[in-house]
C-alpha cells in the first residue's frame, strides 16, 4: 500500500494518490490530470475509482476529465446530485482497491454531501482519514458556503457539522493519520495550522473546534470571525457538479499565440480582460495600458477569482515568455476557461511594435518618507485586516485588498493618496486596477509595509497578528 499526499501551495490544497496491489485510487484531483495518467502509467497500476470528499468551492476538480480519460467511475458521498455519470455513496459503504479497503463515513455540516473516506489496510486496521473540508489541522471547515443549497442556517449546518464530527470522526483511534484537502492559506478555513498531515490523536490535543465542551460553544468558536467567501466560489461548485470543458481544449486556446496587432484587434473587439502575470518589480516600468497586473509568483489563482470573480470572463494573456502554459494551467484550476490566447513574444513583442504602453508611479519607501506629510497625505494600505491592526502607518485606512470592487467607488479621484501593502505584489494589483478604472491619483510604495517599517513613518505599536486574528 503506498499513500502519497499531492500538494499545491498556491491552492493550499492536497489530492491524494493511493495504490495496492496493482490497482489506484485518486482523492480530490487537481484540473489537469496528465500528471496523474503520466504516475499511473509509470506504476503499471489501473485507476479503479475517483473520490470526491465535496464539490468544491475553491478550485475545479479533475474529476470529469479524469474519468472520461480513464473510465474510473467518480464517488461522491450522499446526497451528491451531480450532472454527470457518479456514484452517490451510501454512508458506510466500502469500496475495494486491491488489498485495502475505503470506507465512505458521511459528514455533513461543511456541505450536505461532505463526507470523509476511512482507508483500512490489508489487515482491515484503520489507517487513515481523507477528511476533505470536514477537518482540518487546527481547524474544522466553515459551514457558511452551502446554506442556500441546503436551506439551513450556517449555525444549523454548524450543529450538523459537530455531530458529524463527534459520531463519525472522534470515536476514530488516536494513531489514524489525518490528511486534509486544504492547508493553512485556503479560504475554506481560518486558523489552519502549516502542516499538512498529522495525527488525530493530536489533533483532538490541539485543534480547538475539537475541544468546545458542547454543541452551542461549538457552533460559537466555528462561526465566529468568518470572513466573506470569495465571490468565486458559487461558480467554482457549479462547475464541479455539471461538469466542464475539457482542459485540453482550455489549453489549447490559450497556448494560441496572438501577434501585437491580432491582440489589440481581439482586445478591441472582445471583452475580453487583459491579465498581466509579470512579476510587479517588472509590471509598473512598462505595460498594456487597461492590463491588470496578478503575479504568477504568488498566489495567483485565488486572487484571480476574488478579483476577476466571473469564471467566464474572456481573458487575454500577457506573460513572461515560457510562462504561458503556466498561467493557463493555473487559471483553470479556478474556473477561468475563456482564455483568447497570449500575447506573442510577450511585452517586449508590444514595444517593439510601437504601440502605447503605460507605467505606474511607484516611489521606494525612503522618497515616501521624504515626501510624506502625515498631517496631509492619505495613506491606503490594502493588507488584510488583521496585518493591518498588528502594525500600520499612524492614520493610514485600511482597504483590503479582496474588497476592491466595493470601495473602490469611493476613491475621491481628485484626492491624491500613497498605496502600500506589505511587499508589492498586492498594492501593484490594487494599483492596476485602479488604473484601468481611470484613476491616476496615487503613488505606490515598492516593498509595502516591509520596507516603510524601516523608515521613520510614524507607526502604531505592534501586535503579534495570532492576537487579533479571529479565534
Amino acid at each position: 500500500m503506498n499513500v502519497e499526499q499531492i500538494y499545491t501551495g498556491c491552492l493550499a490544497q492536497g489530492a491524494y494518490y493511493i495504490t495496492s496491489n496493482g490497482e489506484a485510487a485518486i482523492i480530490d484531483p487537481l484540473r489537469e490530470v496528465e500528471p496523474y495518467l503520466s504516475r499511473l502509467n509509470k506504476d503499471g497500476v489501473k485507476l479503479k475509482y475517483i473520490f470526491e470528499t465535496h464539490f468544491h468551492a475553491d478550485f475545479v476538480s479533475g474529476h470529469v476529465d479524469l474519468s472520461r480519460k480513464t473510465g474510473a467511475p467518480i464517488v461522491y458521498g450522499p446526497n451528491a446530485a451531480c450532472e454527470f455519470e457518479c456514484i452517490s455513496a451510501s454512508d458506510g459503504q466500502e469500496f475495494k482497491i486491491g488489498d485495502i479497503t475505503i470506507k465512505v463515513l458521511h459528514t455533513p455540516g461543511h456541505t450536505m454531501e461532505s463526507t470523509t473516506f476511512l482507508l483500512k489496510d490489508e489487515t482491515g486496521k484503520d489507517h487513515c482519514i481523507f477528511s476533505g473540508d470536514t477537518l482540518f489541522l487546527g481547524d474544522v471547515g466553515r459551514p457558511d458556503l452551502a446554506q442556500k443549497a441546503a436551506h439551513m442556517t450556517q449555525d444549523e449546518l454548524a450543529g450538523l457539522l459537530y455531530d458529524s464530527l463527534n459520531t463519525k470522526i472522534m470515536p476514530l483511534a488516536d494513531d489514524v493519520i489525518v490528511y486534509p484537502a486544504h492547508g493553512a492559506g485556503s479560504a475554506c478555513g481560518k486558523n489552519m495550522m502549516k502542516e499538512t498531515v498529522d495525527t488525530l490523536g493530536n489533533q483532538k490535543r490541539v485543534n480547538y473546534a475539537l475541544n468546545q465542551p458542547d454543541k452551542e460553544s461549538f457552533v460559537k468558536a466555528v462561526t465566529e470571525g468568518l470572513l466573506p467567501p470569495p465571490a468565486y466560489f458559487g461558480l467554482n461548485v457549479a462547475m464541479n457538479k455539471k461538469g466542464y470543458e475539457s482542459f485540453d481544449t482550455v489549453l489549447n486556446n490559450g497556448m494560441r499565440a496572438l501577434s501585437p496587432d491580432e491582440f489589440e484587434a481581439a482586445a478591441e473587439n472582445t471583452d475580453a480582460l487583459i491579465l498581466d502575470t509579470r512579476d510587479n518589480t517588472i509590471f509598473y516600468k512598462g505595460f498594456i495600458p487597461q492590463s491588470v497586473n496578478i503575479g504568477l509568483g504568488g498566489d495567483f489563482a485565488p486572487w484571480v477569482g476574488a478579483l476577476i470573480v466571473d469564471v467566464k470572463q474572456a481573458i487575454l494573456l500577457v506573460t513572461d515568455e515560457g510562462n504561458e502554459e503556466e498561467a493557463v494551467t493555473r487559471l483553470s484550476r479556478v474556473g477561468f476557461d475563456n482564455i483568447l490566447g497570449h500575447l506573442k513574444g510577450g511585452f517586449k513583442a508590444w514595444l517593439d511594435s510601437g504601440k502605447e504602453a503605460d507605467v505606474v508611479d511607484r516611489i521606494t519607501a525612503e522618497q515616501f518618507a521624504k515626501e510624506f506629510r502625515p498631517e496631509k497625505d492619505m495613506v491606503l494600505d490594502v493588507r488584510r485586516e488583521s496585518e493591518y491592526a498588528a502594525e500600520h502607518v499612524e492614520n493610514a485606512y485600511n482597504r483590503p485588498l479582496a474588497y476592491i470592487n466595493e470601495w473602490i467607488k469611493d476613491v475621491n479621484p481628485k484626492q491624491h493618496f500613497f498605496l502600500h501593502c506589505a511587499g508589492g505584489y498586492r498594492s501593484m494589483m490594487a494599483a492596476s486596477i485602479l488604473q484601468a478604472r481611470g484613476y491616476r491619483n496615487f503613488t505606490e510604495i515598492a516593498g509595502g509595509f516591509g520596507a516603510i517599517s524601516s523608515t521613520n513613518i510614524p507607526k502604531t505599536d505592534f501586535v503579534c497578528q495570532s492576537k487579533v486574528m479571529p479565534a
